[in-house]
């Protein structure tokens, strides 16, 4: 690196293959291949014949230097050293060191590795031609890994700062004294305790544990506000059901699409949790089967391949859409112009007072009806799946856990349910969901988390999806940041307050016979740190004394009302 830094690179030449080849680079936290073996998910790829080639990021394994999470570029220090600058200083080397090749460089990477494509994309060498940023976060604070819109994060980001910081040479998972984690950080109490049982000064988690509000630090590390627009050739994916980072590609694209005369910022979505496009067949969402399509292999074959097929080797047809999306329920491909589709109209599914939705508002009629209410007891919060809760890294349990038939929280006296009456048609949703919801609070702070869910009737096949509770969107929202993110207030108790709760762009189809839920609560644990409810100027120095029971109340009134709302692509 310009440092005299030297970073641990691995370069895979096919075997047979003559001439000048272009290159796909991948930069890693996680390791490179320790054989000359291909590594999972290249397999359409390594058809084509590139010269592979996989980077440990600085302080990670063999790499020299130390290792520092973060997403933060500055563009305008000119002796800056960051992700951005290695990419454009291992291009640089790559092409000028590495016999035969073509001169052409492309990057790809999922995750963290998806990150340091993006990032690649600020500071683009000249041998660049194409990225594809795959599950890339871009803001840590508002979304994806760390937070959801300023909601700790708790047991994800307490379990990748051990993973990542504990050891050099190794992904290293926290070692937990109890198999059922929800025990474990129920324990905990505080998240200003986790510093005591960490034992060590890791980066990441003091600069979570340092930074509780959106101040200059996290502004600093929301990498995709820098972009001018598509200069590169970007093909961005996102899982629906990525339980890590489902927020940020869509943030990628937005910005490509700024400024993209040339067409060249390309948006992909699909059915998947989080990198499964890369690893399986695609062929279930979770216990979810998705018909006869194999989205992972239509993915990595159709349209992954093609991509770089076209901008490093000059074969095959530049695409004619903007973005390809797979439409859950309908169970197809969509190909469109544009994202979201302007043909989509956004329209109001209503609560009402009796625990039904509807497409028709409260009427003046009824009058003023009481508020549905639930206790929310930090010393007993809703899990955000089935106990027992295990390791975020060690099961596969955290993979689809946004793909769980949702009753086995639908019983529970601190969890709100709103249902539907069985759809008499289908209903087509491409495009940013929303919910609004009128509530208050007994306390002075809290969360409140919403759930767009698809309930299959009780005739549905196969037999295991009779009844099946299938999230769509789900989201919270931390009532001290409904006004600044970087300055929290203290919410007026019992006083109704307006509660927006984006719910990211979705594509799916509700069927004839199904019906539509809305499930309300008030914590998501461990995922999602327990809010006191009491208002404290820094969450993460609550006491035990702090965490108080609060009263929720949610409005379904004429003048106070809450409601979803869905893009509906009118149907022919």
């Amino acid at each position: 690196m310009r440092d005299g830094t030297r970073l641990q690179t691995v370069i895979l030449r096919p075997v047979g293959r003559a001439g000048n080849l272009p290159m796909l680079l991948r930069r890693t936290p996680y390791g490179v291949p320790e054989k000359t073996e291909l590594p999972e998910g290249y397999a359409e790829l390594a058809k084509d014949g590139y010269i592979l080639v996989f980077q440990n990021l600085r302080g990670r394994f063999k790499s020299e230097g130390e290792f520092i999470v973060s997403t933060k570029v500055d563009l305008d220090d000119p002796k800056a050293i960051d992700e951005a600058t290695d990419a454009y200083d291992t291009i640089d080397w790559l092409v000028s060191h590495v016999p035969a090749n073509s001169g052409k460089v492309g990057m790809i990477g999922i995750s963290y590795s998806g990150l340091t494509a993006g990032l690649a994309l600020l500071r683009p060498h000249p041998a660049l031609k194409a990225v594809s940023d795959q599950a890339a976060p871009t803001d840590l604070f508002l979304n994806d890994d760390i937070h959801r819109y300023g909601a700790l994060r708790l047991s994800y980001a307490f379990e990748y700062a051990v993973l990542e910081q504990s050891e050099k040479n190794a992904n290293a998972p926290f070692a937990f004294d109890s198999y059922d984690t929800y025990e474990w950080y129920l324990r905990l109490g505080s998240v200003a305790n986790a510093k005591k049982r960490l034992g060590g000064n890791l980066q990441a988690w003091n600069d979570i544990v340092d930074h509780p509000d959106r101040d200059a630090y996290w502004k600093a590390q929301a990498w995709a506000e820098k972009l001018p627009g598509a200069r590169i050739p970007t093909l961005t994916v996102a899982g629906f059901w990525d339980q890590e980072d489902p927020w940020g590609p869509w943030q990628v694209y937005r910005a490509g699409a700024r400024r993209d005369p040339e067409g060249i910022n390309q948006m992909v979505a699909g059915p998947w949790t989080h990198g499964s496009w890369a690893l399986t067949t695609g062929d279930r969402l979770g216990n979810v089967p998705l018909g006869q399509q194999q989205t992972g292999v239509q993915f990595r074959r159709d349209i992954q391949a093609p991509f770089f097929r076209f901008w490093l080797f000059g074969r095959g047809a530049k695409p004619a859409w903007q973005a390809k999306i797979y439409e859950t329920g309908s169970n197809v491909w969509r190909e469109f112009p544009r994202w979201p589709p302007v043909e989509a109209q956004p329209t109001r599914l209503y609560f009402h007072s009796d625990g039904s939705l509807s497409f028709t508002p409260p009427g003046a009629l009824e009058g003023r009806t009481p508020p549905r209410s639930f206790v929310s007891d930090p010393a007993n919060p809703v899990p955000y799946r089935p106990r027992p809760i295990t390791p975020t890294f060690s099961s596969e349990g955290w993979a689809t856990w946004e793909t769980l038939d949702q009753r086995f929280v639908d019983h529970r006296p601190d969890v709100l349910t709103y249902v539907s009456a069985p759809l008499d048609h289908d209903v087509r949703v491409d495009g940013e969901v929303s919910a609004t919801l009128i509530a208050s609070t007994s306390g002075s702070d809290g969360d409140l988390v919403l759930k767009l869910i698809d309930v299959y009737p009780e005739n549905a096949t196969p037999e295991a999806m009779r009844g099946y509770q299938l999230p769509i969107a789900m989201e919270v929202r931390r009532g001290r940041y409904l006004t600044d993110y970087a300055r929290p207030q203290p919410l007026t108790p019992d006083r109704p307050t307006t509660w927006p709760i984006p719910l990211r762009d979705r594509a799916h189809m509700f069927l004839k016979g199904h019906r539509i839920m809305v499930q309300v609560q008030a914590s998501w644990f461990p995922v999602i740190d327990r809010n006191p409810q009491k208002f404290l100027p820094n969450i993460y120095a609550a006491r035990d004394s702090d965490f108080v029971p609060a009263t929720n109340r949610i409005y379904a009134e004429p003048d106070r009302s809450s409601f979803v709302t869905l893009p509906i692509v009118p149907q022919p």
